[in-house]
């Protein structure tokens, strides 16, 4: 029995040894440190500057041997980075909005997306010019995106009731061949990703309405650290931060570069026209503006709007400050 008994301890001893989140990080070529970026989705050009920064070396010159893996959705990354199962997520502020409310122990450390790229996406032969041209239309969207939820308040913000659209419910995966293939008039997604690829796929001019442009702005994607890894490793978080930062810039500089790279470097990733076009839609996003501020760097204003937005067409509840959901010590605030 007391054989038995302290198996039993050193098994147990083992297993919260090996889940611990203090254990030495691994090293890498010439004494780096082994890190993970999971995407918010399988590849596509607002990916690139990663795979961008790669090739050039920017995480080399921090310290950084850098795997970027694929992601399922913003919701899951964000999900694998509160689990400690890769070190960084790039991932969609509501969905982080949300994940922070239910308790994960994530946070933000910089949105590089400040012009959020939701939208009504839909064929230019369709004739939409303005919110009010969708009445009569069936909408395709996901039920529990950030897109989905706030439709409805869209539309009553532009003098639409729900009842004037016809919301038609598809998974993620099937809301470009519903609209290529004409069973939707419109579809609810991020437009520099998917117009490309629906114009790739049909041969014609795909037009939107960012939500943006037509009374509701939200932060779009950004990077995501668990909380533990800001308190054990903050030179690290410095710099990913400071690479990634980096990376942004100067890919949105050479954008035949940043392609490249990305056709190189990764895995399953579009046509290099369908990328070119991605990224050439992503840079405008940034919002960087006159004063040259770099990717990342987020103003308080931007974050409470995003998360009023939230508390009151998303359900976000006891939504707090903007200290709850990001740390500006890292990319900057502007």
């Amino acid at each position: 029995m007391r054989r038995l008994a302290f198996a039993a301890a050193a098994l147990l001893l083992l297993g919260t040894a090996a889940c611990s989140p203090s254990a030495p990080r691994e090293t890498g070529t010439d004494g780096r440190k082994k890190v993970s970026l999971t995407l918010n989705w399988v590849p596509y050009g607002e990916h690139a500057p990663f795979y961008y920064g790669l090739k050039r070396g920017f995480y080399e010159q921090e310290g950084i041997e850098l795997e970027i893996k694929p992601g399922g959705g913003s919701g899951k990354t964000i999900q694998a980075v509160a689990q400690r199962q890769t070190d960084f997520g790039w991932a969609d502020t509501p969905p982080l909005l949300k994940a922070i409310a239910t308790g994960m122990k994530v946070k933000s450390v910089g949105v590089f997306l400040q012009k959020g790229p939701s939208s009504i996406e839909f064929l230019a032969d369709k004739g939409i010019t303005k919110p009010a041209d969708l009445k009569g239309k069936t909408v395709g969207g996901t039920p529990g995106d950030a897109l989905y939820a706030t439709f409805p308040a869209w539309l009553k913000a532009n003098g639409l009731a729900e009842s004037d659209v016809k919301v038609v419910n598809l998974d993620a995966a099937g809301k470009i061949p519903a609209l290529a293939e004409g069973r939707v008039d419109a579809i609810q997604g991020f437009f520099h990703d998917q117009a490309p690829t629906i114009e790739a796929r049909t041969g014609k001019k795909v037009d939107y309405l960012l939500y943006a442009d037509w009374g509701m702005n939200m932060l779009g994607t950004g990077l995501v650290v668990n909380e533990s890894t800001l308190s054990e490793d903050p030179e690290l978080v410095r710099g990913f931060v400071r690479a990634t930062q980096k990376a942004w810039t100067e890919a949105a500089a050479d954008i035949p570069g940043a392609t490249a790279a990305m056709a190189e470097l990764a895995e399953n990733e579009p046509a290099a026209e369908v990328l070119t076009k991605q990224l050439t839609l992503l840079v405008p996003l940034l919002d960087l503006g006159a004063g040259g501020a770099a990717p990342g760097v987020n103003s308080e204003a931007k974050w409470s709007e995003t998360i009023d937005l939230m508390s009151r067409y998303a359900d976000l509840k006891d939504p707090g400050q903007p200290a709850r959901y990001w740390d500006g010590a890292y990319a900057g605030k502007g």
